[in-house]
């Protein structure tokens, strides 16, 4: 009876499966995607940012949701068809919150009442900023008194009105030609047009449209005039790609600490410092905290008690992959206390505890992000409290809750919640038990799928709060990411995923999507990406492969310094031992129909393989260094080509020569997607061009898919629904149904 009940449920499960179907570009175009969120001072409320895509649009819209943190249905906070908001914060007594919103095009901090017994925001929202060059990343002081946000202006400016001349002068000149005397001229996507972010101080009560919610003062309808607290050529923060805020209110409000780079040449330097500003004299200078350190200082967080300010730290000069530490600054004694040296990870978010007698981080490990708690003594391994793909960890006020975001292969980031009685009182496993192949906790721990009710789930007791995209997930098969372990080069222990595609059947052989990531130092692993999705790149049928080569993160340090100056020597090594192992480990992968696909150094890596292996039917090169000398010449964060490559092309030649895509072109024999942005300044749309042009005269059959309007990421919908139909009908051409295609040209344009 037993064996007959276990029967109809498992043909239960598959048939809920098969009424699923494969995922697809539009289903993924209808997910939200969460992003910054915040809890209430009371511990009742998370309010969070989603973001809305429209494909018909072409656009993306954030909205503010909020959420019982005891659980429940969430519901938006700011009016529909006002524009986009985002960066919610909660004022100290939780009556207030501030937001980032877009109106008319201009970013601006509002102001608006919080209703904390049921959740919602009551009259109007007042405009606290009305400067012209806009303002994002607002902050409450301690006594919620006043407002910190950022700016960008120009540096010689000392007022609005000299900020709003130069802007409309800049507009309305027919010339749009620039003058440079410094390099980093241009940055990512854009070229620098002179202005410098800076952090700016302005009080809560600015009336600006009017404030009714707040007594009166006498300039009512006037805006307020912000205080530049960092006036000067610098940025502040640093420009970054995303992470905890680079500045921050000491407890008692009289202080703010803040990162800047300070060193003549930016392009060659990752020398950002953490400095204090006393914002009680207003003559005061800022003191810079970490001048004995020549490499990374930032994230500066107070400890609730005011005695110390935890910070990232990296000690290596121009080697932006150093490992993160976490370290204490003593502000009594300005001691530094190094809190993660025996610990060999990198350190990224960072939340302290409200008794501030620990700290919670999150750690890539082996494919993972789990969450830890850090003593500040400083003795002993990183506690692990829940592991899983997470961010962001939020400790509620009364030090109960520790809310974070969590996402997978499976689903796009959601919030979810842990109570911390559990998890702090046991001593967990250390995380150097797991490295190596020795997968047992993570496995055990790892996030799990229930079919039975279509909902994601942790195996450990962590809490889902939010489901945002339930009712698309539901509809479609979404595959779990299935890890192994092998031998990589130099006998080094090496980890690889797969995905099998929807609807698997071991007796049938599948083609291969073999995916190379970008960085270097990045990972694959149980994580979710809008743009490099492994289960959209598994649902028209394939098997998705994916290495974590030398250089990957969340391996140790030295793992990811063995690819310094070795870019295509032990990480090329890896990738074809672990593809290696993978057409052995698993027998229904068809070895004849395989096309290896990657972007940034992941695009390197796909040009590399180009010159020195002919096992791939196709190639996808995204965004790729084809040329290391002249992209030395074209790329703007020039720290990155003089580490990796030791040196410049003038000063080691050899090397840049040595690991040259461009000088196996002889070699080059199989057909290619080259994929580039003319915004991309990061590797420069010339490498593109150089490996489309060798290619045609090589007469390899090849296509340029060109993008003027992106970057070194393609993050517009339409321009993202043109690459994955690009890409899709190229491997189907040549690896898609045996037989279907000749192989000595690429399909057809519409």
């Amino acid at each position: 009876m037993r064996r007959l009940l276990i029967a109809i449920l498992l043909l239960a499960t598959c048939s809920a499966v098969a009424q699923k179907r494969p995922f697809t570009f539009e289903d993924m175009m209808k997910l939200k995607r969460v992003g910054d969120f915040t809890v209430s001072p009371d511990a009742h409320w998370v309010a969070f940012s989603a973001v809305d895509v429209s494909l018909a649009e072409n656009s993306k819209h954030s909205h503010i949701w909020v959420i019982p943190l005891a659980g429940g249905e969430p519901h938006r906070l700011t009016e529909p068809g006002q524009g986009s908001e985002d960066r919610l914060r909660f004022s100290p007594d939780g009556k207030r919150v501030l937001f980032t919103a877009i109106r008319d095009g201009q970013s601006q901090i509002y102001v608006q009442p919080f209703h904390s017994e049921t959740g919602t925001l009551i009259a109007s929202p007042w405009q606290v900023t009305h400067i012209s060059t806009e303002a994002d990343g607002g902050t409450w002081s301690p006594d919620g008194k006043q407002i910190l946000f950022l700016s960008a202006v120009w540096p010689h400016c000392h007022d609005e009105a000299c900020n709003k001349a130069r802007d409309e002068a800049a507009a309305a000149s027919k010339v749009k030609a620039k003058v440079f005397d410094h390099l980093m001229y241009r940055h990512w996507d854009a070229y620098d047009n002179g202005k410098r972010s800076h952090l700016f101080l302005i009080p809560a009560s600015c009336p600006g449209a009017g404030a009714p919610h707040l007594p009166q003062s006498a300039d009512v309808g006037l805006p307020c005039a912000p205080r530049d607290l960092t006036p000067g050529e610098h940025d502040v923060p640093p420009f970054s790609l995303g992470g905890d805020d680079q500045y921050r209110f000491s407890p008692d409000g009289r202080e703010v600490a803040f990162t800047s780079n300070l060193d003549e040449v930016q392009a060659t330097s990752t020398n950002s410092d953490v400095f204090t500003l006393s914002l009680t004299n207003p003559n005061a200078k800022p003191v810079n905290l970490t001048a004995a350190n020549h490499g990374s200082d930032s994230t500066p967080l107070y400890s609730p008690n005011g005695k110390y300010i935890a910070i990232r730290s990296q000690f290596r000069a121009g080697y932006e992959s150093d490992r993160f530490r976490l370290q204490l600054i003593e502000r009594a004694t300005g001691n530094i206390i190094n809190l993660t040296e025996n610990f060999d990870r990198w350190v990224d978010s960072v939340a302290w505890a409200p008794d501030s007698s620990h700290l919670f981080i999150t750690a890539e490990d082996a494919g993972d992000s789990p969450i830890y708690s850090v003593d500040i003594s400083g003795t002993g391994q990183p506690r692990t409290i829940v592991r899983g793909f997470n961010s962001s960890p939020t400790p509620t006020a009364d030090g109960k809750t520790l809310v974070f975001s969590r996402n997978s292969v499976r689903f796009p980031s959601e919030l979810f919640a842990i109570s911390l009685a559990e998890y702090l009182a046991p001593t967990p496993e250390p995380v150097t038990k797991r490295h190596g192949p020795v997968k047992s906790q993570a496995k055990a721990q790892r996030l799990v799928y229930s079919e039975k009710d279509d909902s994601i789930a942790a195996s450990s007791a962590a809490r889902q709060l939010t489901h945002m995209n339930d009712a698309v997930l539901s509809q479609v098969q979404m595959q779990a990411a299935e890890w192994f372990w092998f031998t990589g080069a130099e006998k080094k222990q090496v980890e690889g995923f797969i995905l099998k595609p929807p609807d698997f059947d071991p007796s049938h052989k599948y083609p291969v999507k073999f995916l190379i990531h970008g960085g270097p130092q990045g990972a694959w692993g149980d994580d979710w990406s809008f743009r490099w999705n492994p289960n959209l790149f598994a649902a028209s049928g394939y098997v998705v492969v994916m290495i974590n080569p030398r250089g990957s993160t969340g391996y140790g340090q030295q793992f990811i310094d063995d690819i310094n100056g070795d870019w295509g020597g032990r990480p090329f090594d890896d990738l074809m031992l672990g593809l290696d192992f993978a057409e052995r480990k698993y027998g229904f992968i068809d070895r004849e129909r395989e096309c290896a696909l990657g972007a940034s150094y992941g695009g390197y890596m796909a040009n590399w393989i180009l010159g020195h292996s002919d096992r791939f039917k196709c190639i996808v090169s995204h965004d790729g260094m084809f040329n290391p000398e002249s992209a030395y010449g074209t790329t703007e964060e020039l720290w990155f080509n003089e580490w990796e490559f030791t040196g410049t092309p003038w000063s080691n030649r050899a090397l840049y020569r040595r690991w040259s895509p461009a000088l196996a072109a002889t070699n080059f024999k199989t057909p290619t997607l080259v994929i580039h942005g003319q915004l991309d300044y990061r590797l420069d749309v010339s490498e593109g061009f150089q490996l489309f042009t060798t290619l045609q005269r090589l007469k390899v059959p090849s296509r340029m898919l060109y993008f003027p309007d992106e970057g070194h990421w393609v993050l517009k919908p339409q321009n993202s629904q043109l690459w994955w139909k690009t890409v899709t009908e190229w491997t189907d051409w040549f690896i898609g149904t045996p037989g279907k295609h000749p192989h000595d040209g690429p399909p057809a344009l519409d």
